[in-house]
């Protein structure tokens, strides 16, 4: 019997240096089965998600909380917050496309959004 798959949100994110090519768009569309489905693939570069909450207040907490893990991760979104809203982009910004721990954050900040 072999042990389950690890899960994306319980993998590492590994610093970029630059030295590897974006994802391709079809493993991106791959990865991208294993998030919530309200992540999008935006201009075939990065990810983003759109979160609601009831005020300014939470969504500003939501985004602390994400700032936790990216220092966590050592890997950094790019996070807007408005009243009621916070957006979520992920990208690899050295090679401005997609990596293996672009989809990392994001299961993670998935696993947040759940586990509160």
């Amino acid at each position: 019997m072999t042990p389950p798959e690890e899960s994306l949100s319980d993998k590492r994110c590994v610093p970029c240096k630059g030295d590897v090519p974006p994802m391709t768009l079809g493993a991106a569309k791959a990865f991208l089965q294993q998030l919530s489905p309200e992540w999008k693939i935006v201009e075939e570069r990065r990810l983003e998600r759109i979160f609601h909450f009831p005020d300014f207040a939470n969504a500003l907490r939501f985004a602390d909380r994400i700032g936790e893990i990216a220092e966590q991760e050592g890997h950094h979104p790019d996070l807007h917050v408005g009243y009621g809203r916070l957006t979520v982009q992920i990208w690899t910004h050295k090679i401005d496309g997609l990596t293996l721990s672009d989809f990392i954050l994001a299961a993670k900040v998935d696993k947040a959004a759940t586990t509160g």
